[in-house]
């Protein structure tokens, strides 16, 4: 191990917690899993079907790769600690998992917001001033000019109990983006319970496809800052307040940039082949707004009050002058349109349908896609 990597904590684990024994689920953990914390300078490759336990912080630092083997489980300590995994520009997680032997991050204790997800930082352009940020978690800088970066792969990655809370304005997706290139790789990923988004991105041009996100509390999918890729075969699933004993956000929340509706480059994302089922609460199923543009078709989308809203005079005219596109798309309610540019007789006009009595449990989701097949789905 002290070849791979320079300052990386090398552990024994700790007995397993046994004041939370009842929020622990049947895992086979191994009594000398090693525990990861730290920085990666070099190299590190998590054996195949091992388990790791991870304490704190590990970072992955620019020329380093963090390559994660199939059927590896990554098991997030159950402290005052924040434990998450970042990943800086330059740097590279290679997490290739199978079907039926994916790589599974967890938290000792399942419930949402145990622990903090994954953050990628890579070099393709956003939108926010001076062309840069700095990750909400981390504080790692992110963007540039080049929108082909490649910070790596992510297949069969099913990511649980995310969301960890650091204060009121930084909370952890299951997995975040910032500013990650078209060169990156992610397909076949799963959110599953986590606290706040599952899948995040601030700007960027990574494409992803196959994704499934299941009862997080704030947005399924969520981006702003100039996210421009592709998303093919996405879903989503929201159980009720009652079954969850908490609420759940958008299907997908989409921003341009929330201070500057005209930032570019504008966030224009182009997704096919979507079924997103909410919680029959009242809030927003697609939510487009603040300036951002999208091309959104074959999508299905349900158990929501407004399963699809548009609600900025940009993102209204982008898709009245056909910018924006929203093609074969079966709602049940009427699209709302909050400044009355792009009405719901635009919406049917191209295509577009509406059908009251939409209904998916969650098995009837996964049998209706066809891509969530295999162990990797929980």
């Amino acid at each position: 191990m002290k070849r791979n990597i320079l300052n990386l904590a090398v552990l024994l684990a700790a007995t397993f917690l046994t004041a939370c024994q009842e929020d622990i689920e049947d895992e086979r953990f191994e009594s000398n899993a090693t525990t990861l914390s730290g920085t990666v300078t070099q190299d590190l490759t998590l054996e195949r079907g091992k388990t790791y336990y991870l304490n704190g912080e590990l970072i992955v630092e620019n020329g380093a790769s963090l390559n994660i083997e199939p059927g590896v489980t990554i098991i997030a300590k159950y402290d005052d600690i924040v434990d998450y995994i970042l990943v800086k520009q330059g740097g590279k997680i290679n997490a290739v998992g199978t079907e039926n032997s994916p790589i599974v991050m967890t938290s000792e204790k399942k419930v949402p917001g145990a622990w903090g997800g994954i953050h990628i930082c890579g070099k393709a352009k956003v939108n926010v001033e001076g062309g840069s940020g700095l990750s909400e978690i981390g504080g790692a800088n992110y963007g540039g000019n080049n929108d082909a970066d490649n910070s790596g792969i992510l297949r069969y990655v099913r990511v649980e109990y995310s969301g960890f809370a650091l204060d009121e304005e930084h909370e952890a997706n299951a997995i975040t983006f910032y500013g990650v290139g078209s060169g990156t790789i992610v397909d076949h990923c799963q959110a599953y319970m986590g606290a706040d988004d599952g899948f995040e991105f601030f700007g960027g041009a990574v494409n992803i496809s196959d994704m499934l996100v299941t009862n997080c509390s704030d947005d399924a999918y969520d981006w702003t800052e100039g996210w421009r890729g592709n998303g093919t075969n996405l879903a989503a699933y929201q159980a009720s307040v009652a079954e969850l004993g908490y609420d759940c956000d958008c299907l997908i929340e989409a921003d341009n940039n929330e201070h500057n509706y005209l930032a570019l480059p504008v966030s224009h994302p182009s997704l096919n082949n979507l079924v997103l089922v909410g919680n029959n609460g009242q809030n927003q199923g697609i939510r487009l707004r603040r300036g951002t543009y999208a091309n959104i078709s074959n999508a299905i989308v349900l158990g929501k009050g407004k399963c699809i809203a548009v609600e900025s005079t940009e993102t209204e005219n982008s898709l009245l002058n056909n910018v924006s596109v929203l093609r074969s798309i079966t709602v049940a309610n009427p699209l709302y349109s909050k400044e009355g540019i792009y009405t719901n007789e635009h919406f049917l006009a191209q295509g577009n349908s509406i059908n009251s009595s939409l209904s998916y449990s969650y098995e009837q989701l996964i049998e209706a896609c066809t891509w969530l097949r295999g162990s990797w789905v929980k």
